[in-house]
C-alpha cells in the first residue's frame, strides 16, 4: 500500500536542508547541520543520535564511522562521509560553549544537557522552514533519504540493510518501492535478457 511508503527527500532537496543556515546562534546552527548531515550520511534513527556520546566523535574522526547501539541493543557499525565529518568537526570545536562540563552526551540542548528527541524534531522543522523547503520534514525522513539515496546508486539492498540496521530484509525492500522507475531503467540497462537482441 503507498500509504504505508516512506517519504524521501530529492537529492536536491536534502542538499538544500544540508546547507547553512543565517541563524541568530552559530553554535546552534553549527549543532543542527552536525546532527543532520550525520542523519543523512549515516541513516541513524532519531533515538541513536541523541543517544551518542563525545566518544563516538573521537571514532568518527580516527577512523571515518560511527558505533551506534540500535533495537533490540544491536550494536552496529556505520560509515561517516566527508561532509558530515567537517559538520562533525565544527560542533566539536564549539560544543563547550553549549554543553555542560560534566555533560557526556555528543548533542547538547541550550541547557547544556543531552538534546531531547523533540528538540531535534523541532529544529529540523525550523530549519527546513527557514530554507523554504515544500515540505514538512522529519529526522526519519533523513533516514529514508539515506536509504533510497545509497540504494539508487548502488543497488546494493544488503548493503543498506546492513548500514540502516534492520533485522529483515523486508524492512529495506520498501525502499525499493521509492523509485521503481529508476531501478526499472537500471533493470534495463543491465540484465542480460531484459533487451530483447536482434536477431542476425
Amino acid at each position: 500500500s503507498p500509504r504505508l511508503l516512506p517519504k524521501a527527500l530529492s537529492v536536491d532537496e536534502t542538499a538544500r536542508l544540508l546547507q547553512s543556515v543565517e541563524d541568530d546562534d552559530p553554535v546552534q546552527s553549527a549543532r543542527d547541520l552536525a546532527m543532520f548531515e550525520l542523519f543523512y550520511s549515516s541513516g541513524l534513527r532519531l533515538a541513536e543520535l541523541v543517544a551518542l556520546d563525545c566518544d563516538a566523535l573521537d571514532a568518527v574522526m580516527q577512523e571515518g564511522e560511527i558505533r551506534v547501539l540500535g533495537k533490540r541493543s544491536k550494536l552496529r557499525l556505520v560509515p561517516v562521509g566527508s561532509k558530515a565529518r567537517e559538520a562533525l568537526a565544527a560542533w566539536g570545536a564549539v560544543r563547550s560553549e553549549l554543553a555542560r562540563p560534566d555533560e557526556r552526551a555528543l548533542f547538547v540542548g541550550v541547557r547544556g544537557a543531552r538534546i531531547s528527541p523533540r528538540m531535534v524534531e523541532l529544529r529540523l522543522e525550523r530549519r527546513a522552514l527557514l530554507l523554504g523547503l515544500p515540505t514538512h520534514v522529519h529526522p526519519h525522513m533523513l533516514r529514508h533519504s539515506f536509504a533510497s539515496h545509497v540504494l539508487q546508486s548502488s543497488g546494493d539492498l544488503r548493503a543498506v540493510q546492513e548500514m540502516l540496521g534492520h533485522a529483515s530484509i523486508a524492512s529495506t525492500q520498501v525502499y525499493t518501492h521509492l523509485d521503481f522507475q529508476h531501478l526499472a531503467k537500471v533493470y534495463d540497462a543491465a540484465h542480460p535478457r531484459a533487451k530483447a537482441k536482434p536477431h542476425g
